[in-house]
């Protein structure tokens, strides 16, 4: 099996941040709202004229990505209705430089660079806005690789392209291969991900794709036993129900699931893709904002935990919701919603005691420690059983997921 150092490196930064921005965005109603809501060409594509972000969008976007705790983030520089965040050279005027007179795939990427943040780019594959989608799907396939190259030519070094829409026509020849060589020309070390949607959650696909995808899905670890090569997974998640704003989406999902899929995520040696969808002026939503916030509260505690690390399939005894991660010379035990100490007057589940975990590992252990206040937990090692003693939160403080470094003896 062939393994690519930089399949490698994206897994290992464990989770990363979805942006769906564009014109849709404008109307507050989510990213298929012309489609959705039969929105007339000539109401829904004028639009791209007032489209004109404020000027620090990027900047701000990319720093609240960093302080979530996201190592990479992932634009949609063109969605399904055929809208370009980037100087399309020519090949149309229907994007940013023709609308505000802005590379805005361009302010994303220096954002990127200035803190550090590895820069995606969505990229759709079906399009309601180019005639030849419909009309000549050979000549749209040459216009699809021609706006993919441009932005693997002018834009840096970027992390990887993330397809979707190839959905839509299922029983048609998208000529992968052309595309994808395309990117390995002058992206050689970019993950190419092509979301396989909704119904086909984790399905390997063509042998160039670097990671497969489960949308809005619990993930599962991926059989790879016949594949040529390694490939890696990921999750995408969106804090609601919409990708792009939608102002009356108030079905919002709390910060301790986020939580609880980002460790499940890791579980399962996949990244966790967290979605927002800025305003119209590329404002984030001040609910959006502070989830992320205390999301990323709870990465700054237990970062070491969530990046470098893999699955080890190790059982443990009556609790099942619990698991052990293996980093580079330690292991990490995940205790999800464990309990807090408190008066039974006052919190439903409050009590003295922690649980009690215990499991089969192969290694002496020497020390576990919680990571969130660096207090040694009592163990006990007879023969090749481990048996943890997982204290609960103290009164003040409950953060999800708890998680205990275990350090072993290096031969």
């Amino acid at each position: 099996m062939i393994v690519r150092q930089y399949i490698r490196d994206f897994e290992k930064m464990g989770f990363g941040m979805f942006v769906h921005f564009g014109i849709y965005s404008l109307l507050s109603k989510g990213e298929w709202a012309k489609h959705i809501l039969h929105i007339s060409d000539d109401e829904y594509y004028p639009l791209y004229r007032q489209f004109n972000p404020k000027e620090n969008w990027a900047d701000e976007l990319v720093k609240l990505a960093r302080d979530t705790g996201c190592r990479y983030v992932t634009l949609t520089a063109r969605h399904h209705d055929g809208f370009s965040l980037y100087d399309t050279t020519g090949l149309n005027d229907f994007d940013s430089v023709h609308g505000c007179g802005r590379d805005l795939v361009l302010e994303f990427v220096n954002a990127c660079r200035k803190y550090d943040i590895v820069p995606f780019f969505y990229h759709t594959l079906l399009d309601w806005h180019e005639p030849s989608y419909r009309a000549d799907f050979p000549k749209y396939l040459k216009y699809l690789r021609d706006s993919v190259e441009i932005l693997c030519q002018n834009y840096g070094k970027i992390g990887g392209l993330w397809f979707d829409g190839m959905w839509d026509r299922p029983g048609d020849d998208w000529e992968e291969d052309l595309l994808y060589s395309i990117i390995r020309r002058h992206q050689p070390e970019a993950m190419i991900i092509n979301n396989t949607g909704l119904s086909k959650r984790g399905k390997l696909g063509h042998i160039e794709i670097d990671s497969v995808t489960f949308e809005r899905g619990k993930p599962s670890l991926i059989n790879l036993e016949n594949s040529p090569k390694y490939v890696a997974s990921e999750m995408c998640e969106v804090l609601a129900d919409h990708w792009g704003y939608a102002k009356e989406d108030l079905n919002y999902k709390s910060p301790a699931f986020i939580i609880r899929e980002i460790a499940e995520c890791r579980r399962n040696n996949a990244n966790m893709l967290l979605n927002v969808g800025p305003m119209g002026d590329g404002s984030i939503r001040p609910i959006d904002r502070e989830i992320l916030g205390i999301i990323g509260e709870w990465v700054r505690i237990y970062d070491e935990a969530i990046r470098d690390v893999k699955p080890t399939g190790i059982e443990i005894k009556g609790k099942p919701e619990h698991f052990i991660l293996k980093g580079n010379d330690c292991y990490y035990l995940f205790c999800p919603d464990l309990s807090m100490v408190s008066d039974p007057n006052v919190a439903l589940y409050g009590e003295k005691e922690g649980y009690v975990d215990s499991f089969k590992f192969g290694e002496r252990v020497k020390k576990v420690t919680w990571l969130d206040n660096d207090a040694e937990l009592k163990f006990e090692q007879n023969g090749d059983y481990v048996t943890v003693y997982a204290t609960p939160f103290e009164y003040g403080r409950n953060l999800v997921v708890r998680v205990a470094k275990i350090e072993v003896a290096q031969e």
